[in-house]
């Protein structure tokens, strides 16, 4: 009994290998193609992930040289460089880039920044917290202009309950109504930054002020425009 398990294990065994061998021989070119493919498949995302990170690590370099640049008041180096950025950067340092330039811009040429502000904000390939950033800075510029409506719309499309920037929004909104006197129209925008859950304690004890000018009444008021952070640093 022994034997003929023995012998029949072997008659598979043979059975087997004909079957592979036949296999071999009838897909063999296949098979190599296949596994050439796969090893250039994986040697290739090998490759593009390192390219990707020696070009970000380029664009990181640039954009703290173009940074320096602009701090140190070489306004002309700065620009340059920042212009290469937004043309051959990685995608997050195109938009530090692009957001960096808007802002610098603002310290020459008010009209030109508020116009870069607006081409951020139109730019559907951004998330929406970077295009409503992008509104809210041009918005800023905007306020104290000759005509000031644009600016003032832009700030109510934020201040809804859900806006990121919505605490800043009513508090722009609410002082340019404090200032032109119309303290009803003050009194529901601070209303609604002290009914906010979510408003930071620093901005609370401003409204206390504003709230105490609305009961006032006619006052002059000098408008000081919140500092806004810097964009969110960018995943490379």
């Amino acid at each position: 009994m022994a034997e003929n398990n023995e012998f029949f294990r072997e008659v598979e065994e043979d059975y087997r290998r004909d079957q592979i061998a036949a296999i071999w021989k009838r897909y063999s070119a296949l098979i190599i193609a296949a596994a050439v493919l796969l090893t250039a498949g994986v040697g290739g995302w090998r490759y593009w992930q390192h390219a990707q990170l020696v070009r970000a690590e380029q664009a990181s370099e640039q954009f703290d040289k173009a940074t320096k640049a602009a701090t140190a008041g070489n306004d002309a180096e700065a620009d340059k460089a920042f212009a290469e950025l937004r043309n051959d950067g990685t995608t997050g340092y195109k938009i530090l880039a692009r957001f960096r330039t808007a802002a610098d811009l603002s310290k020459r040429d008010a009209a030109a920044s508020a116009a870069e502000y607006d081409k951020l904000a139109a730019d559907t390939s951004l998330g929406d917290g970077l295009r409503d950033l992008a509104r809210l800075r041009s918005a800023l510029i905007r306020v104290d202009a000759a005509d000031p409506t644009p600016a003032m719309t832009s700030l109510q499309g934020l201040a809804t309950p859900t806006g990121t920037f919505r605490h800043t929004a009513r508090e722009m909104l609410g002082l340019a109504a404090l200032k032109k006197g119309e303290y009803e129209a003050a009194g529901r925008w601070f209303d609604q930054i002290a009914g906010d859950a979510e408003t930071p304690q620093s901005l609370r004890q401003r409204v206390e002020v504003y709230e105490a000018l609305v009961s006032g009444g006619t006052v002059t008021v000098t408008e000081a425009k919140p500092e806004l952070a810097a964009p969110p640093p960018m995943t490379r």
